[in-house]
C-alpha cells in the first residue's frame, strides 16, 4: 500500500511543557531530527538537530542564555537560527553557511507545538484543546507509542466496529447489539461521524460514562494534519473528550500526545486513578494490532485496502491528508460532503 505524503505545512505536538526545562530535548518529525531547547527567557525554540559545522547533534549540547551551544567545538545558535559564537574566531561568527534550519514554535495548553516545515511562517494558529481550562472538568494527560502511520492510528482511533471485537468486555462487545444512525460530514480541514441513538456502550468505560445509563451524544473526528476526537456526552451531567495530537516521527511510528477531559455525575477523583490504566490497557490492544498491521504492509507493500461504509472516517482522514500534502487550499478547495447509513453497534 502506497505510503500517504508528508504533510509538513502545519502544527505538530512535540512534547509536553514540563518535558522541555533547561536542557535541550532531542525529538523527530517525519524522521527529521530536530533540537528543542528554551531561552533565557523561557521562550521555547526549534532547530535542526545538527549543527552546521561537523554535524553532531545540538541536543548533546547545553543552552546558553538564549543559545543552544554545540557540544563539539561550542557555537552557539540563537533561536532564529544565526551563529552568535565561534570559539577561537577573530572576526565575525554569522554567516549565511553557518545558519541553522529553525521551525516555528508554539506553546499553549501545556504543549509545546512545531510547525513541520523548516523556515516557513505558520499560516494558522496551533489547535486547542476544548475544556482544558473550564470550571467543572478535570483533565488526565499522557502519552503513548505506536508503530504503525498517522492515518493508521487515526482510523483505529476513530473506528466503532473494531472495538466490540479487539476491546471487548472494556468498550462494547459484552451485550446486545442495537442499529444506530451514523451522519459522516467532511468539510475542509476536519471530517467526523455523528451517531444517533447510540445507548450508552457496554464494557467498563461505559459504566463510567453513565452509571444510569441512557442513549448518548456521540462524535468522532479527524481534524488536519493529526487530532483525533471522541466526544461522547449524556444529558447535561456526563461530558467524555479524548483528544489525540498525533505526530509522525517516521512513516510507521506514531506518537500520541492524548488530553481527556471530563465531567462526570461522579467525583473526579474516583474516576481518575482509574482512568489512565484503563486507557491504557485499551490502548495495549490497540497497539499489537497496529504493529501488527504496519509488519503486515511491510511484508505486502502492493496491499490495498477494500472497505465498506462502516470504515466511516479511515478514507475520509486518507483523503484530507493527501489534499493537504499536495499542498490543495484544504481550508477552501476540497467540496463538502455527507453520507447517512446504519450500523450495529
Amino acid at each position: 500500500m502506497t505510503a500517504l505524503p508528508q504533510v509538513l505545512d502545519d502544527w505538530y505536538a512535540l512534547c509536553w511543557s514540563r518535558e522541555l526545562t533547561s536542557h535541550p530535548r532531542s525529538v523527530r518529525l517525519y524522521g527529521r531530527p530536530l533540537a528543542l531547547w528554551r531561552t533565557a527567557s523561557g521562550a521555547p525554540a526549534a532547530a535542526d538537530d545538527r549543527c552546521p559545522h561537523r554535524a553532531v547533534p545540538l541536543s548533546l549540547g547545553q543552552v546558553r542564555g538564549d543559545c543552544l551551544e554545540c557540544p563539539y567545538h561550542g557555537w552557539q545558535f540563537d533561536a532564529a537560527g544565526a551563529c552568535r559564537s565561534v570559539p577561537g574566531l577573530t572576526g565575525t561568527p554569522e554567516s549565511p553557511g553557518r545558519r541553522l534550519a529553525t521551525h516555528a514554535v508554539a506553546e499553549h495548553d501545556g504543549v509545546v507545538w512545531v510547525w513541520g516545515r523548516a523556515g516557513a511562517a505558520p499560516s494558522r494558529a496551533p489547535y486547542r484543546f476544548p475544556s482544558v481550562s473550564e470550571r467543572g472538568y478535570h483533565t488526565v494527560l499522557d502519552r503513548v507509542e505506536a508503530r504503525a502511520s498517522v492515518h493508521a492510528v487515526a482510523e483505529n482511533a476513530l473506528d466503532v466496529p473494531h472495538t466490540a471485537f479487539l476491546h471487548k468486555g472494556l468498550f462494547r462487545g459484552a451485550g446486545a447489539r442495537n442499529e444506530i444512525q451514523v451522519v459522516v460530514r467532511r468539510t475542509g480541514r476536519t471530517v467526523e461521524a455523528e451517531y444517533l441513538g447510540e445507548p450508552r456502550p457496554s464494557g467498563l468505560v461505559g459504566r463510567l460514562l453513565a452509571p444510569g445509563g441512557g442513549a448518548v451524544v456521540h462524535f468522532d473526528r479527524f481534524m488536519l494534519p493529526g487530532i483525533a476526537q471522541v466526544e461522547y456526552r449524556l444529558g447535561d451531567r456526563s461530558h467524555l473528550l479524548v483528544t489525540t495530537a498525533l505526530t509522525p516521527v517516521t512513516e510507521t511510528q506514531t506518537v500520541l500526545h492524548v488530553v481527556t477531559t471530563f465531567r462526570l455525575p461522579i467525583p473526579a477523583w474516583l474516576v481518575t486513578p482509574i482512568l489512565k490504566p484503563v486507557a491504557r490497557a485499551i490502548f495495549a490492544q490497540d497497539a499489537r494490532i497496529l504493529a501488527a498491521q504496519t509488519r503486515t504492509l511491510e511484508a505486502f507493500p502492493d496491499a490495498h485496502f477494500y472497505s465498506t461504509e462502516l470504515d466511516a472516517l479511515g478514507p475520509h482522514i486518507a483523503y484530507l491528508l493527501r489534499a493537504a500534502a499536495q499542498g490543495d487550499s484544504a481550508d477552501a478547495t476540497p467540496p463538502a460532503f455527507e453520507k447517512r447509513f446504519s450500523m450495529r453497534v
